[in-house]
């Protein structure tokens, strides 16, 4: 498989973003938007971003912004304004030139390794094109994978629009059949998960709530995608969601090396 966006990311923004399996460590990275749904003649949206064990509250650890890119209505891509990084979150700010719908993403993908060298414990962290260089193919007890994440947003200017919903066929990824900013309680929503531009049939995915530190349950909801990958949820009531897949599989491109694949979204349910 040809990654070829490995290159433009840090060992640092891979380590942060790829590094907290979930739910192992319960570490969840998320973006959380000032609002979803806008209108006026000059609007913004301030975006959160952050890797925490409560959601969209900041506790851990910011998270990395290198792999962020913005899709537009009209399918250009544009750039943030005003990216800072503070000690628990990272924010930007994004004007909404355009009416329609803007997809924004922080991706990244990247190699892991352990194995022995001359009897002490080794480990790798970073791009394939290091791994190759790196890490001996005959290397004792060697163990590698490959770590692919993608963690979205949706915000729409006036009336919603689809072109920037289009699949990018490479790693997990979601396509939406109900609008991602036409969500509301207690009514069913419609999405379908892609791996590699395939349908992702019988993938595990968990949604829950936010606001889950003043709650003593989760309150998580678990839906099976179907054979065509797609999956139905109800929503509970009215506030921000975390949506969250992962696949485990053997398609690296690597011989001998897993991959495992996720997806994460922040979605909006109005009363």
């Amino acid at each position: 498989m040809d990654l070829p966006f490995l290159r433009r990311l840090r060992p640092l923004a891979l380590a942060t973003l790829l590094a907290l399996p979930v739910p192992a460590l319960a570490h969840r990275a998320w973006m959380l938007p000032s609002a979803t749904v806008l209108s006026g003649e000059d609007p913004w949206v301030t975006v959160d971003a952050a890797i925490s064990n409560d959601l969209f509250y900041f506790e851990h650890f910011p998270m990395q912004l290198d792999g962020l890119s913005i899709v537009a209505p009209d399918g250009s891509a544009l750039v943030a304004e005003n990216q800072a990084r503070g000690r628990y979150r990272s924010t930007f700010d994004l004007r909404l030139s355009q009416p329609g719908t803007y997809r924004l993403s922080v991706a990244g993908s990247g190699m892991f390794a352990r194995w022995t060298e001359d009897g002490q414990p080794r480990r790798f962290r970073g791009t394939r094109e290091e791994f190759a260089q790196r890490v001996p193919a005959n290397a004792e007890g060697l163990r590698a994978s490959l770590g692919q994440r993608r963690v979205e947003v949706f915000v729409t200017r006036g009336a919603p629009t689809d072109r920037a919903l289009q699949p990018l066929n490479e790693g997990l990824e979601m396509v939406p059949i109900t609008h991602p900013n036409d969500l509301v309680a207690d009514e069913p929503a419609r999405f379908r998960l892609l791996l590699d531009g395939q349908p992702a049939a019988g993938v595990e995915v968990t949604v829950i709530p936010g606001g889950n530190r003043y709650r003593d349950q989760l309150g998580e909801m678990n839906v099976k995608a179907d054979a065509e990958g797609a999956f139905t949820v109800t929503w509970q009531g009215p506030g921000m969601y975390w949506l969250n897949a992962e696949v485990r599989d053997a398609r690296s491109g690597i011989p001998n090396v897993g991959r495992s694949a996720s997806y994460a979204a922040t979605l909006e349910v109005l009363p």
